[in-house]
């Protein structure tokens, strides 16, 4: 991120477009007492799969057909091939692979799909520049023999006979770790799986999006401690991009990988971002330190992939998305972060901020839109016209070090909330209804005709964004987004040569 200066263009972006030209229309099945096939165990990758011994690991694995339940264990399922241990529980994501750099691999893999060819791909040596895969027909058990190869963040992935290019068969992956001799496993490995395909001859999609097995709101809570360094490993293990964003704290990007290699940054490559896109099958391996107690979320920043009206195998009711439950009104990949206060830990003072009023209305529709919803700041001692609109919403030009209280009043018919995307500031004001907090004060709706005051602390300069955090699929396709930009102390906004471009 850059600071405004002479001769600076700014450019904030909304990621928002849909995957998909409609919404999922979903009939689940249900567990039943009397049903025999074997159910699915997610995989929280903390044990790894397999016998080490003597510098080798002998693992067996079979693909099989399973019941998944990737929300509630009594919601809707489906029933799909996975990956298993031999004797052991069918997983999503597969067995985790991890191993000492240099380490050889034999792995058998059995069939036991009855009319269905499998193709692995990823069992090979590491770094690799392509990968055949290996095919294995029904009903056949195949065993390939490899050095695990340098260290690394991978994976390695099933892929059914009857795949094709209008399904995603995704849950037949897993992640498969190298570690440099003599390192202690401290980190967490997060492996994004996706199951989809269309319905009977319609348009409509049906699919599942989940991390580590699980799909929001019951994906694993992930617990830390201020001041606590984290060390993270994702997996994009899938054919979809992924931008994960993490809310309330930048991360540092040590590595990226497409699944095969794996590419290790200089200390003045990496960077520090609060969105990294993950593409196809691209890992990832990251650190941040946790500053401020609270609830935080990670997740994908695609709206489709968090939208319970996509992301669900089956989707709300309308007014589920507008409560204030956080369960209600996302879905799909997102995680929740807790963060805990050290013994002792205070809050550190606050100086006295300086004051805006932001206004979230609805105006005339414009051109195919369904509706005109907008952010608009008060400029001066009178409110904005309660009917007027601004598409993107109102800049907001702050600076860096000064604390600034930000009133957010909602004259809207229904409930809302704001995030302020890329901001270093308390949890309560982050903006996710029903998460975002500590303890038992969790942010709110902020309901027709109420307000909510945003305490933000501007910590870095450069260009950040902010957008409502409930019903997104009406209201930030409506035109709830805008852009801010932090200025350096001393520095001015000059409209002359100070350009702020928003795509939405």
């Amino acid at each position: 991120m850059k600071s405004v200066g002479m001769s600076t263009l700014v450019a904030a972006l909304v990621v928002t477009l849909p995957v998909y030209t409609s919404v999922p229309r979903v009939v689940a099945g249900r567990r039943m007492p009397a049903d025999t096939i074997p159910v699915v165990l997610e995989n929280d990758n903390r044990v790894p799969a397999g016998t080490l011994r003597d510098g080798e690991l002998n693992i067996d694995l079979v693909v099989q057909m399973a019941r998944w339940f990737p929300e509630a264990a009594d919601g809707p399922s489906i029933v799909v091939p996975v990956v298993a241990e031999e004797g052991g529980p069918p997983r999503v994501p597969a067995p985790l692979i991890r191993v000492p750099e240099g380490t050889i691999i034999v792995a058998t893999i059995r069939n036991a799909l009855p009319d269905s060819g499998v193709t692995v791909h990823g069992m090979q040596q590491h770094p690799a520049r392509a990968d055949g895969g290996v095919a294995i027909a029904p009903g056949e058990t195949r065993t390939v023999r490899f050095n695990a190869g340098s260290a690394g963040t991978y994976l390695y992935r099933m892929r059914p006979g009857q795949y094709s290019d209008m399904f995603e068969h995704e849950q037949l992956a897993g992640a498969f770790v190298v570690d440099p001799t003599g390192a202690t496993a401290d980190d967490r490995v997060l492996v994004i799986n996706i199951w989809g395909q269309p319905m009977d001859s319609s348009q409509e999609y049906r699919n599942t999006l989940t991390i580590n097995g699980r799909a929001w709101p019951h994906t694993e809570r992930l617990t830390t401690t201020v001041g606590s360094p984290e060390r993270w490993r994702f997996i994009n293990a899938s054919n979809r991009a992924h931008p994960m964003h993490l809310h309330g704290f930048f991360f540092n990007v040590h590595a990226k990988g497409d699944g095969l290699a794996d590419t290790a940054y200089a200390e003045a490559e990496k960077r520090l971002v609060v969105t990294e896109n993950l593409l196809p099958f691209q890992t990832m391996a990251m650190t941040w330190t946790p500053e401020r107690e609270g609830n935080w979320l990670l997740h994908c920043h695609l709206g489709f992939h968090v939208l319970p009206e996509a992301a669900r195998l089956d989707p709300p009711e309308h007014h589920e998305m507008l409560s204030g439950d956080v369960g209600e009104h996302m879905a799909g990949l997102v995680m929740g972060i807790q963060v805990r206060p050290p013994p002792g830990w205070v809050e550190p003072p606050r100086p006295s901020p300086r004051k805006l009023r932001l206004f979230v209305q609805e105006g005339h529709r414009r051109g195919r839109a369904e509706r005109a919803m907008s952010y608009v700041l008060q400029r001066d001692d009178t409110p904005p016209a309660p009917d007027s609109v601004e598409i993107p919403g109102s800049p907001l030009i702050l600076t860096r070090d000064e604390p600034t209280d930000i009133v957010v009043v909602n004259r809207l018919p229904e409930a809302t909330g704001v995030h302020w995307h890329g901001l270093e500031l308390e949890s309560y004001s982050d903006g996710v209804v029903g998460w975002s907090g500590v303890g038992a004060r969790i942010a709110p709706p902020i309901a027709p005709a109420d307000s909510f005051t945003a305490r933000l602390t501007l910590r870095r300069a450069g260009t950040f964004i902010y957008h409502t955090h409930l019903n997104d699929l009406e209201q930030l396709t409506a035109g709830l987004y805008g852009p801010i930009v932090v200025l350096e102390p001393g520095e001015r906004f000059d409209l002359s040569r100070d350009h702020v471009f928003v795509l939405g």
